[in-house]
């Protein structure tokens, strides 16, 4: 499988999926939930889908639940929303790197602060 058609596909389950956990899910239990990104496998068979979720962990926690509990619905959602011939098997994954870039940017705007 070309990396380009593998490329889009990610773009577009990405897209289908933020949809479906914006607007569908009622789950109580979902905090702010972001996609970050997708990782379809080359043989479009699995798909990571990335999650970044802001709050305590304990918040964190819960919302990566109500995913994983909801996972079979956002994968039917998806897959009529994305046309393949084999809808990638989904599977959640906190993607840290948006916490950890706010914690930076503090840090360096603290540094900046105290050379003044």
């Amino acid at each position: 499988m070309s990396t380009h058609r593998v490329a889009k596909v990610s773009e577009a389950i990405k897209q289908a999926a933020s949809q479906v956990i914006l607007h569908e899910l009622q789950d109580p239990r979902l905090g702010f939930v972001t996609v970050t990104k997708v990782e379809t496998s080359r043989d479009l068979k699995h798909a990571k889908v990335h999650v970044s979720v802001m709050g305590v962990p304990a918040v964190v926690q819960r919302t990566l639940a109500g995913l994983k509990h909801a996972r079979r619905y956002i994968q039917s959602a998806v897959s009529n929303k994305v046309r393949l011939r084999y809808t990638p098997e989904i599977s959640f994954h906190l993607d840290e790197s948006v916490k950890k870039s706010i914690e930076l940017a503090k840090i360096l705007s603290e540094l900046q602060q105290g050379e003044h």
